[in-house]
């Protein structure tokens, strides 16, 4: 009898994949909520340093995917573990087990003092408190919390299978409105497909204009078109809009103004701040500044840091 009770209370290779798993796939959950939410928060408030916001664009598409692929898998593997712990009682007492939900309590302990203490160093400090940065307090303080509570009813055995219903249907509403409110603010994902395509554009359009500037450092003229830049430069592989497929515009305003103009366009006009109106640019680009629709740059040869170098044959 002795002998039975000391080989159930061994850890076999699916008792330890069981609970390694579900605590990869809460731990995947948690980071990647964190990370959601804090996209969204940066999104709806952002911060402000120097007049600009330097943060640049927003993407909740990892974040999102990785929680409709792995909030089903823990809960999978969750009923596997209290499937096995119904049959076998003894399996709540694994040494793999304890391990894993005490250095998880150790972990969210841990984040919850660090949360409070980033909180009062802030208030101690003088700096702002910011309604972005009170968010994203809150979103880690009420997640962290939420594992710790939830892990110590555990140990003390104070869940039943009433409450354990209760903890899915609220985690899976919480998941449910932070992807709903995440589509919201930053739009759906065919929004953010057509964002992509500008971003693309904005690049595109930069590439061209050093190809253009090239072209005049070597020859001191302005290219008539885009067949005779590609025609002087064989190696130069002008890109496309891939929206389109269709080649960008190009137009010379004048060889004695070194000035022109390059046009594309775009999906939706690039994002400002809602506060100061003030556009949000992910770097130096002239070409992140730009509204919805066709629209073209104006350009010119700065001939002060270009001069003419004769071409040599």
């Amino acid at each position: 009898m002795e002998s039975n009770t000391q080989t159930s209370n061994r850890s076999t290779a699916k008792d330890f994949v069981l609970n390694l798993g579900a605590i990869v796939a809460l731990y995947t959950i948690v980071f990647n909520l964190i990370n959601l939410l804090f996209t969204v928060i940066n999104k709806a408030y952002p911060q402000i340093t120097n007049g600009y916001n330097y943060a640049g664009t927003y993407s909740i598409s990892f974040p999102v995917a990785t929680l409709i692929i792995f909030f089903p898998i823990f809960i999978l593997l969750m009923w596997l573990l209290e499937k096995s712990f119904v049959t076998s009682p003894e399996k709540k007492n694994l040494g793999v087990r304890k391990w894993l939900t005490y250095i998880t309590l150790f972990i969210a302990g841990l984040t919850l003092a660090g949360d409070l203490v980033t909180v009062l160093y802030y208030f101690i400090d003088g700096q702002e408190l910011t309604t972005g940065f009170l968010l994203k307090i809150c979103v880690v303080l009420v997640l962290a919390g939420l594992v710790f509570y939830y892990y110590i009813s555990d140990i003390r055995e104070k869940l039943t299978a009433k409450s354990r219903l209760v903890w899915l249907v609220a985690s899976s509403f919480v998941i449910l409105v932070s992807i709903s409110w995440g589509f919201f603010v930053l739009g759906s994902p065919r929004t953010q497909q057509l964002m992509k395509y500008d971003e693309q554009k904005v690049s595109d359009l930069q590439t061209i204009d050093s190809f253009i500037q090239s072209y005049y450092q070597s020859t001191g003229g302005l290219p008539a078109n885009f067949a005779e830049l590609t025609k002087y430069q064989p190696t130069v592989i002008l890109p496309t809009d891939q929206q389109t497929n269709q080649p960008y515009e190009y137009i010379l305003i004048g060889q004695s103004a070194k000035a022109y103009q390059l046009c594309a366009t775009f999906n939706a006009a690039s994002q400002t701040d809602s506060r100061t109106n003030i556009p949000v640019y992910p770097g130096e680009n002239v070409y992140s500044n730009h509204p919805a629709g066709h629209y073209c740059f104006n350009e010119a040869i700065p001939v002060s840091m270009y001069p003419k170098v004769p071409a040599v044959y």
